[in-house]
């Protein structure tokens, strides 16, 4: 080995020694869970509710369904008083829902981090400052925005399927097969948004907690979990790429190129593990 080659690799050792790579703060699967399972019973019974009614009225026009427009005036006079109850239920639900989930996952990813630094003898009393009352309001006003959205994209999708099903004659049979596939879609968006928001969540709660402590590095760890994969982020986990955690890391990906946090792009299960400094 050259003498350039023996002093860089003195110099690492050296760096090892004196600094600490933890363990990073992951998104709980069990919040994510619990979300979904909050968001499923309000979809559940917004669905139950709009099936129910629209039996009931297709059914009592339905002989005179494919030659009066009264109708399809009838059912969408239907939706539109559907559309009305249960927006309106979803913007009362969707504030107690947000608090709920934005309390949930500063608890949960403080306490973690709280416990990740103490293993790594780091003992640290956390309060919450102004910055992370700024990241609560935001992550808590997100959310709400989402679930707001939940029953506006249900219901326009719901008012095209019915009118289409009255201009061609359907039977209810089949309305309530096209009803059903909706149904599975409005789910599986719920589905991510619980998903998605917990991983971004935990990314800005754990960055602004980083910063109080002040750790200003981490580690980019790739997650393997997922059907896709990203192969800047593989690169970046193979290659245990550091960055600084209040500008987090430049993706080179050209659909992106941009500087990201861990978690925050769609369906990134990434995490950054802190770099503690000081160490002998």
């Amino acid at each position: 080995m050259n003498e350039s080659l023996k002093m860089a690799s003195t110099e690492r050792r050296k760096r090892d020694r004196a600094e600490k790579v933890l363990k990073p703060v992951r998104p709980s699967a069990a919040l994510t869970a619990e979300y979904q399972r909050k968001l499923d019973r309000l979809i559940s019974e917004m669905q139950a509710s709009v099936v129910y009614f629209l039996k009931a009225s297709y059914r009592k026009n339905e002989p005179r369904m494919a030659m009066d427009e009264t109708p399809a005036d009838a059912l969408r006079r239907t939706m539109k008083e559907l559309a009305d109850r249960w927006i309106e239920k979803f913007d009362v639900a969707s504030v107690k829902l947000a608090e709920w989930f934005g309390h949930a996952v500063e608890k949960r990813s403080t306490d973690q981090l709280k416990k990740i630094l103490k293993d790594g003898g780091i003992a640290i009393d956390f309060q919450m400052t102004p910055v992370m009352r700024d990241v609560l309001d935001a992550t808590v006003n997100q959310n709400v925005s989402l679930i707001k959205s939940i029953p506006s994209q249900y219901f326009t999708e719901m008012e095209g399927m019915v009118m289409r099903s009255v201009q061609t004659g359907r039977d209810m049979g089949q309305l309530s097969k096209d009803l059903q596939a909706r149904f599975g879609i409005t789910r599986r968006r719920a589905d991510f948004i619980a998903r998605d928001q917990n991983e971004k969540a935990t990314s800005a709660f754990n960055r602004a907690r980083l910063g109080e402590a002040g750790i200003d590095e981490a580690e980019w760890l790739h997650s393997h979990a997922g059907k896709t994969k990203r192969p800047t982020h593989v690169k970046a986990g193979q290659e245990r790429t550091r960055y600084r955690v209040a500008k987090g890391w430049f993706d080179p990906d050209p659909k992106v190129r941009r500087y990201i946090q861990p978690g925050e792009l769609p369906n990134c299960k990434c995490v950054g593990k802190p770099v503690v400094k000081g160490f002998s």
